[in-house]
């Protein structure tokens, strides 16, 4: 069905920019670009409409319910047409042999310098740092006198 409404628009397009092609220009003299009485004005009487007219309005029409078919069509699951990041498979998470624990105040943690000797990087180094107590938020701060 989504194939069938696809190459009908198509066709639809084609026949609608070959019968808008077609047409001759309407008031192209003179006398319409400045607003004259011409035998085609913007308001006045505009005659019978002509067969390319009537195939234009017909076309116009279809290709409009085409298009909106095949856009109905598309998102009738309500997925669309996903994206590269939907399809793309996340690595599994590695499993954590020790369980994560939160260092109290008073212990030591491992953390990892890199010293620097006359602007020489010197191979990382671990060093145990002490954890030291949060700052209490509730005490507003002592000013200096």
């Amino acid at each position: 069905m989504y194939i069938l409404l696809t190459v009908i628009h198509v066709i639809v397009c084609l026949f609608l920019v070959v019968v808008v092609l077609l047409q001759s220009g309407k008031a192209a003299d003179l006398a319409g670009a400045f607003g004259g009485m011409g035998s085609q004005t913007v308001f006045g009487p505009r005659g019978s409409a002509t067969v390319l007219s009537k195939a234009t309005t017909i076309s116009a029409i279809a290709f409009m319910l085409t298009s909106m078919s095949l856009s109905i069509l598309a998102t009738r699951d309500g997925r669309g047409s996903g994206t590269l990041l939907d399809t793309h498979k996340t690595a599994p998470t590695q499993q954590q042999s020790h369980p994560v624990t939160t260092p109290q105040p008073g212990q030591t943690v491992p953390i990892g310098v890199q010293p620097s000797v006359d602007g020489q990087k010197q191979p990382e180094q671990k060093v145990n740092a002490p954890v030291v107590p949060a700052p209490n938020s509730t005490k507003p701060p002592q000013q200096k006198k």
